[in-house]
């Protein structure tokens, strides 16, 4: 699969690769199997045609991924985790390359449910899947070794019937975050520029996207100090960087925050389309069919108010995604696309320093609307209780 790894797919290709696309399509049911080689060779199955295109976006709808109907490298890692069901394999933690799949969201969202903490269901069997195994194991008298073989899989279906659904991640991340100190000051804030160094993003009108998301963050870097939190950047002033530096991948910003143990991560990015029409702001949060980050997407909705009382953008509302960035943090995340370089609108907007500055003051505000909050709800349960004696 070196072409989809390396490149992209879509309508009008052709080849080994495409063939294999519409494999792991009908595999999943999102597509007609070839019932023999005879109607393979009739029907084109190595051509990428409308079918295909239909089906990959329907895929990417249902995965939380961008719908463009273009098989790329995040396109086809979905593609290749969907393949897993429970059972297929045995699963167990390794530090350097963890094992990721449909099975690993199944098992974390069973032991969820029955009250193990594997953290967000994000299908990454990482050190708290691990435990959490391990955890169950005790309770069912097997050996304690954190791996999900026949044994602990037999032990999890005859305890299938007996539990029920819910959405276990969601409560105790909000839980957790109501805990926490109710204010903005001493709280680490990881701020993530998109592309950098040689990948300059979107670039239109004499403006390219690194620089634009590279001087917001400055802005905001310097709003936050001012309220006492702690800002870090996933990667270096665009002063340092060069033109053959290569800017980390979302795995390598995920892992920055995560390492820093950061209490939220905003990543911004400009947007970018064939359409000039296009345009408006957009805020990203995690999210599936089955979970999502609950202050995350309460944060995006605050951070994206904010911005739009102070700028004239279009609204283009919050949404939910799987992104690699949001998917491997561990703390509430969010992607801000700050309009279209693309669109002459958009793209005279962030070309004025006075609307970056704009910009900031929303980002923050967001910021510090979302703890004060977290410290009105603290109140109101203190008040609550005293009540209750």
């Amino acid at each position: 699969m070196q072409q989809v790894t390396e490149g992209i797919l879509r309508m009008g290709d052709r080849g080994l690769a495409v063939a294999e696309i519409r494999h792991r399509l009908a595999h999943l049911g999102l597509i007609a199997p070839a019932s023999s080689a005879h109607d393979c060779d009739v029907a084109g199955c190595d051509l990428f045609d409308e079918q295909v295109d239909h089906a990959v976006r329907l895929f990417q709808q249902r995965r939380g991924l961008r719908i463009n109907g273009v098989v790329d490298a995040e396109t086809f890692r979905a593609l290749d985790e969907a393949k897993w069901r429970l059972g297929d394999r045995v699963l167990s933690f390794t530090p350097r390359h963890p094992l990721v799949g449909d099975d690993v969201a199944t098992l974390q969202r069973r032991l969820g449910d029955m009250g193990f903490d594997c953290g967000r269901c994000d299908g990454i069997f990482g050190p708290r899947t691990e435990n959490a195994v391990r955890e169950f194991q005790r309770n069912v008298g097997l050996p304690a070794d954190g791996v999900c073989g026949p044994q602990t899989l037999r032990a999890l279906r005859c305890l299938q019937r007996t539990v029920v659904g819910g959405r276990p991640y969601e409560l105790r991340e909000a839980e957790r975050f109501h805990h926490d100190t109710p204010t903005l000051a001493g709280k680490c804030v990881v701020l993530d520029p998109g592309h950098g160094g040689r990948d300059r993003g979107a670039v239109a009108a004499g403006l390219d996207e690194a620089s634009i998301v590279d001087d917001i963050v400055n802005r905001v870097e310097g709003r936050l100090v001012a309220t006492g939190a702690h800002g870090f950047r996933t990667r270096a002033s665009q002063l340092v960087l060069q033109d053959d530096d290569v800017p980390p991948s979302d795995a390598d910003r995920a892992a920055f925050a995560n390492a820093a143990e950061a209490d939220v991560l905003l990543s911004f990015h400009v947007d970018g389309h064939r359409d000039p029409a296009c345009n408006g702001l957009a805020t990203y949060y995690y999210g599936t069919t089955a979970e999502r980050s609950v202050v995350g997407a309460r944060l995006a909705g605050l951070i994206q108010d904010e911005i739009l009382s102070r700028t004239d953008f279009l609204d283009c509302r919050t949404h939910a995604k799987t992104w690699e960035l949001l998917r491997r943090t561990r703390m509430p995340a969010i992607r801000v696309e700050l309009g279209y370089l693309t669109n002459p609108g958009d793209a005279a907007r962030l070309a004025d320093p006075t609307f970056r500055d704009r910009i900031a003051d929303g980002v923050v505000a967001g910021l510090r609307r979302l703890y004060e909050e977290a410290a009105e709800r603290s109140s109101d349960r203190a008040e609550g209780a005293l009540g209750g004696h």
